[in-house]
């Protein structure tokens, strides 16, 4: 019995080249090397569109192809009987293609030949199984299957979002053994995505921003897909002076105010999965590793069955994080403080808001702490809702509720990185306090 394409999904991940047959319309044949064969379903296969050559031309002229692929596990050989169909030069199945292809250009060296003009997507007529000596298979991984079914276990009775991201990181590490992930939240109003949980890094990066369609997560994100690459590729990772952003303060000095993202410096494997709700982008779960070809397809699949629970629980959890616990506590103000002020200084222009001049947040997490304060100083109240926030119309909240949660998480840890005198605590569903250990000041920089 001849295999499916699910069953050889090994086949495609790039680390042996495979080889492609076509012949011209008169008859002549050709062999080339491929540089990609992608799996898209279980009756479809696309083949990377690089260059103008033999192959293209025979293709357009006779779309029948056969191509061979080797697993690397194994060293079975497979024979694909092939129609070309069309090709793709934008959307989610070429940027997972173009990807892919930059990682392995970047580890063979090819990175300035290999560009990807398109992805030909071709219906898998047979396949056959051709002999190839058999290897014994390296010992897998924990099951992947009961690993996922930990994880999404570890996910049940989290009362909030902040406890949901850090056991969802958490039992990666523990029951898929993957050290290194994070999570970041969707910041629709000013396009980019921002980090509100990690593990298994120096620094936290809580805080750090990733533009729309910049990197594996960027990319993952603007196409609403899983991107997974098996080898470092430049493009794809991250620098700081991809992302200087930095603000003046009213001297003339130059304030930074970008926070260090938290990736690998030699990662070696990433898989960016987005949370997607109703067509909805909220966020992108992200893991890598400093090990090539890390991740496989399986990987990729349990992460997406992971990543649509957690979208789904967050959603539920934020549906309840605007309503108070019933019977409120009585509104307390916070005791007279001693000592030098701590002085936070806020830009109306991006809602950049630095204590001391040691930057800490702008965006929306930024215009949140400045009502607190402001609140704070003009009546001495420390006790605070979600839902006063969600109906105050100075701060511009998008429309779905969990970004301000998330917001809420984003500046009690930064704050807790990064000021020892001022916290956000939680203090039950949909209520926080603003604890100061020193009196506050807080100066204004208006637009320009």
């Amino acid at each position: 019995m001849n295999p499916g394409l699910r069953d050889i999904r090994a086949c495609f991940e790039g680390a042996i080249p495979s080889a492609i047959a076509t012949v011209a319309a008169d008859g002549t044949p050709n062999v080339a090397y491929l540089s990609q064969v992608h799996y898209v379903d279980e009756t479809h296969v696309a083949l990377t569109f690089q260059f103008f050559n033999s192959t293209r031309r025979n293709i357009l002229e006779n779309p029948r192809a056969l191509v061979q692929v080797v697993d690397p596990m194994t060293a079975a050989h497979y024979r694909l009987q092939l129609e070309y169909l069309r090709t793709e030069t934008e959307g989610p199945l070429f940027e997972k293609m173009k990807a892919k292809l930059a990682g392995i250009a970047s580890h063979t060296g090819m990175s300035k030949v290999f560009r990807l003009r398109g992805s030909d997507v071709y219906r898998v007529l047979e396949i056959a199984a051709v002999g190839g000596a058999r290897a014994v298979p390296e010992p897998s991984r924990q099951h992947l299957l009961s690993g996922l079914r930990a994880c999404l276990s570890g996910l049940i009775g989290c009362p909030d979002l902040a406890r949901l991201f850090d056991m969802t990181l958490l039992g990666l590490q523990r029951h898929c053994e993957i050290a290194q992930a994070m999570l970041l939240m969707h910041d629709c109003e000013r396009g980019c995505l921002y980090t509100v949980a990690s593990r298994g890094y120096a620094e936290s990066g809580i805080g750090s921003e990733i533009r729309i369609g910049e990197g594996i997560i960027g990319v993952a994100a603007r196409e609403r897909t899983p991107i997974r690459i098996g080898y470092a590729a430049r493009e794809y990772l991250y620098s700081r002076a991809m992302r200087e952003s930095f603000q003046k303060c009213g001297d003339g000095a130059v304030l930074e105010t970008e926070i260090p993202f938290p990736g690998l410096v030699d990662s070696g494997s990433q898989l960016a999965v987005p949370l997607v709700y109703l067509d909805q982008l909220r966020g992108v779960l992200f893991v890598e590793s400093p090990q090539e070809m890390r991740f496989s397809y399986e990987d990729e699949d349990a992460l997406t069955v992971l990543a649509a629970q957690l979208t789904l629980t967050m959603e539920l959890l934020a549906q309840v994080a605007d309503q108070p616990e019933d019977g409120a506590r009585a509104v307390k103000a916070m005791p007279r403080l001693q000592g030098r002020p701590l002085t936070l200084k806020h830009f109306a222009v991006d809602h950049s808001v630095f204590i001391d001049n040691d930057y800490l947040i702008k965006g929306v997490a930024g215009a949140i702490l400045c009502k607190l304060v402001r609140d704070h100083l003009d009546s001495g109240r420390s006790e605070f809702t979600n839902r006063e926030l969600r109906l105050d119309p100075a701060l511009g909240l998008p429309d779905f509720s969990e970004n301000l949660e998330a917001r809420l998480i984003l500046l009690q840890r930064r704050l807790a990185e990064r000021c020892d005198s001022l916290r956000l605590e939680k203090t039950g569903r949909g209520r926080f306090r603003l604890r100061a250990e020193r009196p506050l000041k807080l100066e204004e920089v208006p637009r320009r």
